[in-house]
């Protein structure tokens, strides 16, 4: 199965609140290029499809971090599978459109120069990332506060924002800081930057 394909899965298995078959019906149209964009210019996910990968591995990490006894104990951590797969799966949906192919002069492996393709950023809506993320969202269904807040901070203290305000979401809501974990662990682990 490609990650289009299990996303898709995930999302209509797990994801039942009003407009997320709207949503789902966007994303998989003309208008969206969800499942071909990468998930960065050049870092994690610098690839067609990137994007849709990258979706997938935090929502496995927060999956398994959710498992945690201490999530669950001490923390008291405990999401239903909707929420999990929304946040998760949607928390850089304000990634769509957002890449564009542009050609430079690059040398090959021969040392000759030649036209190659690279990512470029055209922000047609410049809100933010987080945020930006939760407004599109909101505009097909209802989020909860803590799944607008975990979409909203889910870069952690590697944003822009005021640390403080991350540090008192963190400390409101618990699935910001999870899914925050989660996306820091796919993002540096398991997809990483490319070798230079």
């Amino acid at each position: 199965m490609g990650a289009k394909e299990e996303f898709i899965e995930i999302y209509q298995s797990k994801i039942q609140r009003k407009g997320a078959d709207k949503l789902l019906d966007y994303l998989t149209s003309e208008n969206s290029d969800f499942f071909t964009a990468p998930s960065s210019t050049r870092y994690h996910g610098a690839h067609e499809g990137g994007l849709v990968e990258h979706s997938l591995n935090v929502y496995h990490c927060l999956c398994d971090y959710l498992t945690r006894e201490r999530t669950k104990e001490l923390y008291r951590m405990d999401y239903s599978e909707e929420t999990v797969a929304l946040v998760a799966l949607l928390h850089d949906i304000c990634k769509l459109n957002f890449y564009k192919i542009e050609m430079r002069n690059a040398k090959n492996d021969k040392g000759v120069w030649e036209k190659v393709p690279y990512y470029t950023i055209e922000d047609t809506l410049p809100y933010g990332h987080g945020e930006k993320s939760v407004y599109i969202i909101s505009s097909y269904m209802r989020l909860s506060r803590e799944e607008a807040f975990a979409i909203r901070y889910h870069m952690g203290f590697s944003g822009v924002e005021d640390k403080n305000s991350i540090g008192k979401a963190f400390e409101m809501f618990p699935l910001a800081f999870a899914l925050s974990v989660a996306d820091m662990e796919a993002t540096y682990y398991l997809e990483g930057s490319p070798k230079k």
